[in-house]
């Protein structure tokens, strides 16, 4: 209590503002006062005046004073590091990732000073966005690159798993999963580094109004961005040596690049499932309104949770309304978007629930084969979902149709990866085309050609 009287000392009067002092602690302040006093007795000494021996006495017991406890609190802060990165998990972290194969190499460790000069010191001008799995900052790293730090809370309980979970999204090689770079472990709560898209979520684009002259929301642009979200998702059912459920696939958590393509984000709810298994027990966890219904009742985590979140994605590209609407904005507040969309299916009155603006344009066909999948995706019985590998399926025959697009043109022109062109192969044709021989895009269009 005795130093907060020095705290928010105001120092000058300028155009009725006051400047203020640092907020410093006890300790730091302490230190400034030690400094200031060998910095006067140092000079005392040089400069000659009342140089006795006892005053050099005084110089030189203060200069190791303050040596000895400059050096007790850097080891003081290196200890306390020490201890953050072993109770995050850091030892764990670097076992797995000294285990794993090289494709988890590019991930990085990073020193807590890097994200605090990055994030100048995580200040709140750099917030990008916060929610329930934590605060996002805007970073601009030493080499120039512009990151998203996310600061994250992890129960104890849970750590193993949010290291799991690290390694895992680390193995992620996807043009549409947004990309982690690394993470800090020696910070009180652990960090994640991702990179940086710039165009926000989904969610903002679909209840922005504001862009709709200088960027029109078209259908061409929600049937892209369906797509890929959909290949996302495909792949991580399907892609990955480990299946990995997202379990919180909303609006919010799809990102939009400076070119508008899709990046799925935010793996705090993730789970990986043994391949032999077909659904998990768990604390239910996601966004209300996005939430299977059928992982609601009964906790069992399946393929087809993530299918009826991006069922609900697809209603809100089709009718432009939030999954759950906000008091006062019409008669079926109460009603979530997924049982208003399935009476109006039922009832054959689509165009009362449609947004209006894909209504004046030439795609009935394909607005109403999109909105017959979202309904099987919302169907409330899991075992009549599709699977995410044939939602991508039939979402890639509805965009290619309109241009008479072939398989392999269409991901020419979309400049996909070795590891998506393996991948492509098993979402196409599991049931007839092998992907055993597959290592590089020519030799998926190969296969391709002599299949379609």
């Amino acid at each position: 209590m005795l130093f907060d009287q020095f705290n928010n000392i105001p120092m000058l009067v300028k155009d009725k503002t006051l400047l203020y002092f640092p907020i410093m602690s006890p300790p730091k302040l302490f230190f400034l006062l030690l400094l200031i006093l060998a910095v006067v007795i140092v000079m005392l000494v040089l400069l000659g005046i009342k140089k006795t021996p006892k005053l050099a006495e005084a110089a030189g017991l203060t200069i190791a004073v303050f040596t000895g406890l400059v050096l007790l609190q850097k080891r003081r802060n290196k200890k306390k590091k020490q201890g953050h990165f072993e109770r995050n998990g850091g030892l764990l972290l670097e076992k797995q990732l000294s285990a794993a194969d090289g494709a988890i190499e590019k991930t990085r460790i990073f020193m807590s000073r890097e994200l605090e000069a990055a994030t100048d010191g995580f200040n709140e001008s750099r917030i990008l966005g916060q929610g329930g799995q934590g605060t996002v900052y805007k970073g601009i790293l030493a080499d120039g690159r512009i990151v998203a730090i996310k600061k994250s809370k992890v129960d104890k309980s849970l750590l193993e798993q949010f290291i799991n979970e690290v390694v895992i999204v680390s193995q992620v090689n996807h043009r549409n999963v947004v990309k982690l770079l690394g993470c800090c472990l020696e910070t009180e709560v652990p960090l994640l580094v991702y990179e940086f898209i710039p165009n926000g979520t989904l969610f903002n684009l679909i209840q922005n109004d504001n862009k709709a002259e200088s960027f029109p929301f078209t259908w061409t642009l929600r049937l892209k961005v369906a797509t890929e979200v959909a290949g996302a998702l495909a792949y991580l059912h399907s892609g990955l040596t480990i299946p990995v459920f997202h379990r919180d696939i909303k609006s919010t958590n799809i990102l939009l690049d400076e070119e508008y393509i899709a990046k799925v984000s935010d793996f705090g709810a993730s789970l990986s499932i043994a391949i032999d298994k077909t659904h998990m027990t768990t604390r239910v966890q996601g966004t209300f309104g996005y939430i299977d219904p059928e992982y609601f009742r009964s906790s069992q985590i399946t393929d087809k949770s993530d299918v009826y979140s991006f069922g609900v994605v697809l209603l809100e590209l089709l009718t432009r309304q939030k999954p759950i609407p906000s008091r006062g904005e019409g008669e079926d507040v109460y009603l979530g978007l997924a049982q208003r969309f399935q009476t109006s299916m039922e009832e054959n009155s689509l165009p009362t629930i449609l947004d209006p603006q894909i209504i004046d344009q030439t795609n009935e066909g394909e607005v109403i084969a999109v909105a017959k999948l979202a309904q099987r995706c919302i169907d409330w019985d899991g075992r009549r979902r599709p699977t995410m590998k044939e939602v991508s399926i039939e979402l890639e025959n509805i965009k290619m149709s309109r241009g008479g697009l072939t398989i392999q043109e269409n991901y020419q022109s979309s400049s996909c990866t070795d590891e998506e062109a393996v991948v492509m192969i098993d979402v196409y044709d599991a049931s007839t085309i092998g992907s055993e021989n597959v290592k590089s895009t020519s030799d998926a269009y190969a296969v391709l050609n002599n299949t379609i």
